[in-house]
């Protein structure tokens, strides 16, 4: 079966957001061009990573010979976008794998997350074929304010216990350190 992609070149919008409250929260990449709207489900994880990950292309960028790109160092402040996901969120599928890179014929960062089948018998990522793959191109400007959104939602979760570092749920906590 082939391969269904779902591909954006120069997105009106694209965010991680999340649905649900702290400790049970979905994690999604919601991408819009016009009308059309593409969310995918991810894990917190596969989120921060994300952020971390463009942060780190954008940045090394900037010190390659006197910044070529005209990379920002930080994120613009018309592109910041502290919106929610559009409703409603339908998720087309969960990421299974990710992939990033950088194209500088068009100055954009690349995005591509990957959905496999993993019910069947014959999966094996490192042959299969994904079932279906959402590619995102994403200016320098949107990949920077993206990253910023990102770790703004990953770290908008349960406080972390200053003790053991362990998220304290809404309930309480019961903390993991001996005597404590």
């Amino acid at each position: 079966m082939p391969t269904i992609v779902h591909e954006f070149a120069w997105p009106d919008r694209v965010v991680i957001g999340t649905v649900g409250l702290p400790g049970s929260r979905t994690f999604y990449l919601q991408v819009r061009t016009g009308a059309r709207i593409v969310s995918i489900a991810l894990e917190k994880q596969q989120s921060a990573l994300l952020a971390e990950k463009i942060d780190e292309i954008l940045d090394q960028l900037i010190a390659y010979e006197g910044n070529p790109f005209s990379i920002p160092k930080g994120t613009p402040i018309e592109l910041v976008d502290n919106d929610p996901l559009e409703q409603p969120v339908d998720e087309e599928f969960r990421t299974a794998a990710m992939s990033l890179g950088w194209d500088p014929s068009t100055v954009q960062v690349v995005l591509e997350a990957h959905w496999y089948d993993e019910e069947s018998p014959e999966f094996d990522p490192e042959t299969l074929e994904p079932g279906e793959t959402l590619v995102v191109r994403m200016p320098v400007g949107t990949a920077r304010a993206f990253a910023r959104r990102t770790r703004e939602v990953v770290g908008a979760g349960r406080p972390l216990c200053p003790l053991c570092g362990e998220p304290i749920d809404p309930d309480g906590h019961t903390c993991i350190l001996p005597g404590v």
